[in-house]
């Protein structure tokens, strides 16, 4: 229980400390129009209430990451909260409050904008199709997973939830930002949060011991390496480059840039004490982690929510802990959808708000995803993950070089950076989906790839200060 509790008043520690000074780093301005304001065209720029911008972005970047990746890392055992805490404080949140306020600086612009802008006009294309295609990869997640799950609850066929849960996808990914988005997803999120801390109020007062082996030693029971696969199994409890995707979301919905640290870094932090809770849960529901195993292998992540869910709050309640997953997962897959919209839009139309021309984008990008989830939801999600902490690391270096553009602290991205360099080669390398090298070789790849790219980086800032 103590372990927890640290954990929590860290992450809060972190978020007014090391989020503070993050803040002053990037020169937060609060006279400065954003471009909710000096661009409102009533579809995707707007001006939202702080709490409304809170809310939906902390469900936005949610998604099953927190919930599913922080089972799946429990795996690993306590140790898995030490990255889920300082993952959070120094890459997720700053990692998303870089995205979100550069986002606000460059008039609400998407990743792929940024990237080209600070990293050179070769990467454009490159990275417009990575990143499309990864939003279409973890909107298909987002939609099979929960379709699973609701076909669970009710016994009606996976194919008719997804076919419905796509028909969804397709108006909340056409209409403006404040009809469905707006006006909804503030109470979903509240619903998302209410439901967490009542899991956790069970977990307090049931005596169940949280941690069976209180140590950070590797407790995985097939003994997977925890690095370079940890970092990738949690990722949205601690540092996600989807989040990237989302935040320009909400950084046209942005009314005054000193908000930016409780919208973007804050909401990284909330998501942290979610993974946190489902983490715990997970391994002390289980009493450890062979037994969590076999609940996953038998059921899968979903059986696990489920699981506890109701054994913890009966019947009803447990279903709306269900709901409040099947809504987290649902939500995050169509505004991935929308912002592959959005990205996809500001190369190749004038006119972003017509009708016509938000219909088409919508139909493309939608079919994409239908695609998708033809294909096995385990192969899909073995990819995402790589992915996903793939464009964290380009997210990060972005960042750097915005930093350095603007003779500021590039320390506090470049860091974060460099790490995820080296644990997506190392994964690349090691794992069945890459080159399946010894984790040796896989991790002396790795590190020497990220040291490189570092020291390149640093010695060129030198450079352009002579």
């Amino acid at each position: 229980m103590l372990l927890f509790l640290a954990s929590v008043a860290l992450l809060l520690i972190g978020y007014v400390l090391y989020g503070t000074f993050v803040t002053k780093v990037f020169g937060a301005d609060p006279n400065r129009k954003t471009p909710a304001v000096a661009l409102c065209d009533n579809v995707d720029f707007m001006p939202l209430s702080y709490w409304k911008v809170f809310l939906i972005q902390f469900l936005n970047i949610a998604g099953l990451g927190p919930v599913f990746g922080a089972i799946l890392g429990a795996l690993y055992g306590p140790v898995a909260l030490l990255w889920i805490v300082f993952g959070s404080i120094f890459a997720g949140g700053v990692h998303d409050y870089m995205a979100g306020m550069m986002s606000v600086r460059e008039k609400g612009c998407s990743p792929v904008y940024l990237v080209e802008k600070y990293m050179g006009r070769n990467t454009k294309w490159i990275f417009l199709s990575f990143m499309t295609g990864f939003l279409l990869l973890l909107g298909a997640v987002f939609a099979m997973s929960p379709a699973h799950m609701l076909a669970s609850l009710s016994g009606y066929e996976f194919h008719w939830w997804l076919a419905i849960i796509f028909g969804y996808y397709f108006l909340a990914t056409l209409l403006p930002i404040d009809k469905i988005i707006g006006r909804f997803y503030p109470l979903f999120a509240l619903l998302l949060i209410g439901v967490t801390f009542a899991l956790l109020g069970v977990l307090f007062t049931n005596g169940t011991e949280f941690y069976p082996e209180l140590n950070f030693s590797n407790q995985h029971p097939q003994k997977l390496p925890i690095f370079p696969l940890m970092f990738v199994t949690i990722a949205c409890g601690a540092l996600s480059g989807f989040h990237a995707t989302q935040s320009p979301l909400m950084a046209r919905c942005l009314k005054n840039e000193s908000k930016g640290r409780a919208i973007f870094y804050g909401a990284m932090i909330t998501e942290g004490i979610v993974a946190l809770v489902w983490a715990t849960l997970g391994i002390a529901f289980y009493h450890g982690s062979p037994d969590l195993l076999s609940a996953i292998q038998s059921d899968g992540p979903g059986g696990v929510v489920s699981e506890i869910s109701k054994n913890y709050l009966g019947y009803i309640g447990g279903t709306l802990a269900i709901m409040s997953v099947i809504i987290l997962s649902i939500t995050s897959g169509d505004t991935a959808f929308r912002s592959a919209r959005l990205t996809i839009s500001d190369y190749l139309l004038k006119d972003k708000t017509s009708l016509g021309h938000r219909l088409l984008i919508s139909a493309c990008v939608l079919s994409g995803g239908i695609a998708l989830s033809f294909f096995d939801l385990t192969v899909i999600w073995t990819y995402f993950g790589w992915a996903n902490q793939t464009l964290a690391a380009i997210v990060l270096w972005t960042a750097s070089f915005y930093l350095r553009r603007n003779h500021r602290l590039y320390w506090i991205t470049l860091l974060p950076a460099g790490f995820m360099t080296a644990v997506c080669i190392t994964y690349i390398m090691y794992d069945k989906i890459g080159f399946r090298l010894s984790l040796d070789w896989s991790s002396l790849v790795g590190c020497i790839v990220a040291i490189a790219c570092m020291v390149t980086f640093v010695v060129t800032a030198n450079r352009s200060k002579k």
